[in-house]
């Protein structure tokens, strides 16, 4: 059988590339975003008493998923597992449902917390987290290996991993000095390496030299090495091809030039 479904709205955040946004919204904790519905189209009677709400469930398309497969790597699997054993974005339909924290109500925007989506999320339905019907606090977790005995009423806690991320003085000084130019890469940075170092399906890490490595964030690098069970960043350089860096092709570009041209390559 085929269905049909139509957005209602779109979600805005600061995750614009697959290989940065966290894999949980508990993973994108304290990440603000909101999810804008349409006009026209009586949403804002729909959205009467939603504001009494803790939290809600946003149902939502991932549109950048590209086809589906039987088996995946998780991020926090060394092996292949099945499909529907995982929350994998390679589905048969990819219909994506995360719990995040409600901010507030400002006509057709809902302001959230915790969010994971991508920028630009198609969403589909939005429906109020109820927790004596939707926690089951005890309930196994698979190959996740957490078998209950979680107090009752107790969010669980992550199953991890989860590493320390800090930054060297380099490093920090060129994260002040992108954020102060609207590019945040601090958080992308810690979010990608805080669920380890090694590289993955959904980290695009290379090994660089013996205990070094670096992370590719778009068209941004990160620098890194692991100390004593902490991924520390030692600088951030620019991905973009020497030709770009001399004749900029858009205002990212030429971000990446200045940078350079402050840093060094």
């Amino acid at each position: 059988m085929r269905f049909e479904v139509e957005s209602i709205g779109v979600a805005r955040t600061p995750f614009v590339d697959k290989a940065e946004a966290p894999r949980q919204a508990r993973a994108a904790e304290g990440i603000e975003g909101r999810i804008e519905l349409d006009a026209g189209r009586g949403f804002e009677d729909a959205l009467t008493d939603l504001e009494g709400w803790d939290a809600i469930w946003v149902i939502f398309w991932m549109d950048r998923a590209t086809g589906w497969r039987p088996k995946v790597t998780p991020p926090r699997s060394r092996t292949k597992r099945g499909l529907f054993a995982t929350r994998a974005p390679h589905r048969p339909n990819p219909i994506g449902l995360s719990a995040v924290r409600l901010v507030g109500v400002e006509g057709l925007v809902v302001h959230v917390r915790d969010l994971d989506l991508l920028d630009g999320t198609p969403v589909l339905d939005l429906k109020p987290y109820v927790p004596w019907a939707d926690a089951i606090p005890d309930a196994r977790t698979g190959w996740l290996g957490q078998e209950g005995g979680v107090a009752k009423q107790a969010r669980p806690e992550d199953p991890g991993p989860r590493w320390e991320v800090d930054f060297e003085p380099l490093a920090e000084t060129q994260l002040l000095w992108l954020a102060e130019r609207g590019v945040d890469l601090r958080s992308r940075a810690t979010h990608a390496l805080s669920l380890g170092p090694a590289p993955h399906a959904y980290r695009r890490i290379r090994v660089e030299s013996p205990g070094v490595h670096v992370l590719s964030l778009k068209r941004w690098r990160v620098r890194f090495g692991v100390f004593e069970g902490c991924v520390r960043v030692h600088a951030l350089f620019s991905g973009e091809r020497a030709k770009d860096l001399v004749s900029p092709k858009d205002d990212e570009s030429r971000l990446h030039a200045e940078f350079v041209a402050t840093f060094g390559a």
